[in-house]
């Protein structure tokens, strides 16, 4: 078992295990690569040196000493053989106390949410990343697909706004109750009721299911909260959509839909949603997260550039229960102890 993580880190803590290699259920050979030089060019991760550079620095030692160990044979439990999961993470575990680094429950899908560009791009204080790593964990992500988003969507349109507790939540999306179940209701549980909206779930779990496609996140939220008469939203109801949309708890809405509402209806359709989209690709700047006044005219902004590798940006995972991190993240080009 080498390279389980399926990208690239600076080795400062393991990252979540890919499972596909788990899913046999069969005795894996773990195997640990430890590189010896007190400078580490061999790292490439998302943010630092590109691949050529990372190149050049190699060829440039004396020497590179890599050191390869072969740990024992480990043979997955009956319960490990049902569970690639949990079997990715026991192995994960033994790997980690070999190379004495510590670990984080965050993977590289997590990095997709922020490589995200565009008018949707999500902010860094998104709570998203923290509820992808849930939806993993609970295995929510195993056998989506848009269909099944649709179907949930359907479901969740019928209860009208009807909130659920905690046992009819777990009900819902087929689980049972457990702390992580309960860590995720409490991310939708705003205000402590025990209580929480079912549309809220389904469109943070189509975000980071398909993170690149966020206008379809939102024609999905619209359909879950559109009225019959006009399929329309209220501006109440555009803030429910956006804040799940974006992973974020507070959204100043008012003045995008003083905007959007030119008629005055109190309503605006998911059409003329995704024209002002289009007209204003840097509305969650403009609109929703500065306290600024409008501004009359809505100019296309040039997006950030990328990393010096030509990937993505940084994510910073914190530290989880059941797992800890150091103070820097596993993309940045740091050196190992």
């Amino acid at each position: 078992m080498i390279f389980p993580e399926g990208t690239c880190t600076n080795r400062s803590c393991l990252i979540t295990f890919k499972p596909g290699a788990f899913i046999p259920g069969v005795p894996v050979q773990p195997v640990v690569l430890r590189y010896l030089n007190d400078m580490d060019t061999i790292s490439w991760t998302w943010r630092g040196p590109g691949a050529f550079k990372i190149l050049w620095l190699t060829l440039c030692q004396l020497n590179n000493r890599l050191e390869i160990e072969y740990l024992p044979t480990y043979t997955p439990s009956e319960e490990e053989k049902s569970d690639p999961a949990l079997f990715a993470t026991n192995v994960r575990r033994l790997m980690a106390k070999a190379l004495d680094t510590p670990i984080t429950d965050y993977s590289f899908e997590d990095c997709q949410l922020a490589m995200v560009e565009g008018p949707l791009r999500l902010p860094g204080n998104t709570c998203l990343l923290e509820f992808a790593r849930l939806a993993r964990r609970l295995g929510l992500k195993a056998g989506l697909s848009d269909e099944v988003l649709q179907e949930q969507g359907s479901r969740a349109r019928k209860l009208w706004g009807d909130k659920l507790g905690l046992a009819d939540f777990a009900q819902c999306i087929n689980l049972p109750v457990t702390n992580m179940l309960q860590d995720m209701f409490d991310m939708f549980d705003e205000y402590g009721t025990g209580q929480v909206d079912m549309r809220e779930y389904v469109i943070a779990l189509s975000m980071v299911y398909r993170p690149f496609k966020g206008l379809d996140t939102i024609k999905l939220g619209f359909r879950m909260f559109e009225a019959e008469e006009d399929g329309g939203v209220t501006e109440e109801d555009l803030s429910t959509l956006l804040r799940s949309t974006l992973g974020l708890t507070d959204l100043e809405t008012s003045r995008m839909f003083t905007v959007l509402d030119s008629a005055h209806k109190g309503r605006i359709t998911f059409e003329e949603f995704e024209q002002f989209v289009e007209r204003c690709p840097d509305f969650v700047d403009r609109y929703l997260l500065s306290s600024g006044s409008s501004q009359p005219s809505c100019p296309v902004i040039t997006p950030p550039p990328v990393s010096s590798n030509g990937f993505c940006t940084d994510f910073s995972p914190h530290d989880q229960q059941h797992s800890h991190t150091n103070n820097y993240t596993p993309t940045d080009n740091k050196k190992v102890n």
